[in-house]
């Protein structure tokens, strides 16, 4: 049985339609590889997933439930959907301890070792204010990942990481999966496709053009 679903979902927005008829099935303990060209509405689809935008039409289905009916969003998320916001006034901790607060089942335990996984230091007292732009993703990864959620989608991740750091993020994404995760992975960066996914899915101009293992 399919994880979540999308069924005949397209979302238009302005005169512009930026997803045209999508239907897919996404299943657990996988890693899904999304690629295309900017504007072929890779972001739009995990936009559209993470329940920030809303389908003109079509349903979206998360362990049979309703997104925007049944649920607002889907209960157990991690995503990095272009520009996360990160508090530059607050050190990695207290950004991910504000955060915690929302749902209120990441330990500080669970925080630390996220931070860890990144590569970060979670003691450090520097500000988010002053870090380089591969710290930021680096704490954005945390982010998305240390609720141990069921979905993560990732748009970009490893963005203006080096290369060091590149190979820490594909073993922490192959752990998450290994836990049972479901990953949607958009990248410029073939290899990280290549190293990573299960499944390929391919986009132009809002549709799925192309699926294969």
């Amino acid at each position: 049985m399919a994880f979540f679903q999308l069924k005949d979902v397209n979302k238009k927005i302005r005169k512009f339609h930026v997803l045209k008829d999508i239907n897919y099935e996404f299943k657990e303990k996988t890693i899904y590889g999304l690629y295309g060209k900017n504007g072929s509405g890779k972001t739009m689809l995990l936009r559209a997933i993470s329940g920030l935008i809303y389908p003109n039409s079509g349903e979206i289905l998360i362990n049979q439930k309703v997104l925007h009916k049944d649920i607002s969003f889907p209960p157990s998320l991690g995503v990095i959907v272009e520009n996360t916001a990160l508090l530059p006034q607050y050190e990695a901790f207290k950004n991910l301890k504000i955060l915690s607060k929302i749902k209120k089942i990441a330990s500080d335990e669970d925080i630390i070792e996220a931070i860890h996984r990144v590569g970060l230091d979670p003691h450090s007292k520097l500000k988010v204010g002053k870090f380089s732009l591969g710290m930021k993703q680096r704490l954005s990864i945390a982010q998305a990942i240390f609720e141990k959620p069921d979905i993560i989608l990732l748009d970009e991740p490893t963005n203006a990481i080096d290369e060091e750091g590149v190979l820490q993020i594909y073993q922490l994404l192959k752990e998450e999966k290994a836990r049972g995760a479901t990953i949607i992975l958009t990248s410029h960066h073939k290899q990280d496709l290549e190293v990573l996914a299960d499944q390929f899915i391919g986009m132009k101009d809002g549709r799925i053009i192309l699926d294969k293992e």
